[in-house]
């Protein structure tokens, strides 16, 4: 039947067959279908938007979106929240990804890609910052060296978080100083960047960004080839 409260020639079993398609399963009983967010996109989200989807579920909006800019040449991004962890793993994630790179539907036939990506990430279960924007006094080196790491690079981080140089991303050197990463060899507990706790930091011969608590390096922090970023004010929480 058509649905009363959109245009009629959109039918909500249509999106329930689409979803069927693509993941090979029934998860949702009447998801939207993906040509009538286009249309809503096509009114409302001009090339170049940040379509937000606070209920993400099957995963309808973000294929939406990429199939709009594969339409009109558009490059909208979007951001899609979903609470329950398995669904946003096995059902708004996956079929994102299916329609993103291309995938063969349950009748065989070979659909292709639309092109495009996302990232997928997890919220911590508490929060990271005070309400002030401090950095809680709980918070562990590796808790904040991913959000450092994610917040310099854009990409997730893999790690092991045991040593203030947390890896090398496009020829640059990421540093984090924090919660006493140094030990007994720096002061303040190794949130400090100053020369001798440069000294004895893993070398890295290229340019280096350097998260710390403050910088007492003067001048020689621009000899060395370093950007200097002071938490937590540089991680725009």
């Amino acid at each position: 039947m058509p649905a009363s409260t959109f245009w009629p020639e959109f039918k909500t079993q249509s999106g329930a067959r689409e979803l069927d398609e693509i993941l090979d399963e029934r998860v949702f009983a009447f998801p939207k279908p993906t040509a009538l967010i286009q249309r809503v996109i096509g009114y409302c989200a001009p090339p170049g938007c940040l379509v937000l989807d606070s209920f993400a579920g099957s995963g309808t909006t973000g294929h939406a979106v990429l199939a709009t800019n594969t339409k009109d040449g558009g490059n909208r991004r979007f951001i899609l929240v979903e609470m329950d962890d398995n669904i946003a793993r096995t059902v708004t994630a996956e079929r994102v990804k299916r329609v993103a790179t291309g995938y063969t539907n349950s009748k065989g036939n070979v659909i292709e890609a639309l092109g495009g990506g996302f990232q997928f990430c997890r919220l911590s279960p508490e929060p990271l910052f005070t309400a002030e924007g401090q950095i809680r006094p709980d918070v562990r080196f590796s808790q904040l060296a991913e959000f450092v790491w994610f917040a310099e690079t854009g990409t997730g981080y893999t790690g092991r978080a045991d040593s203030p140089l947390l890896g090398v991303h496009e020829g640059r050197a990421v540093y984090l100083l924090y919660n006493g990463i140094l030990k007994d060899k720096s002061v303040s507990g190794g949130n400090v960047l100053t020369g001798p706790v440069f000294d004895v930091l893993p070398v890295f011969a290229g340019p280096k960004v350097i998260y710390a608590a403050a910088n007492r390096m003067g001048a020689r922090a621009a000899r060395e080839g370093i950007t200097f970023k002071q938490t937590p004010y540089a991680l725009e929480v």
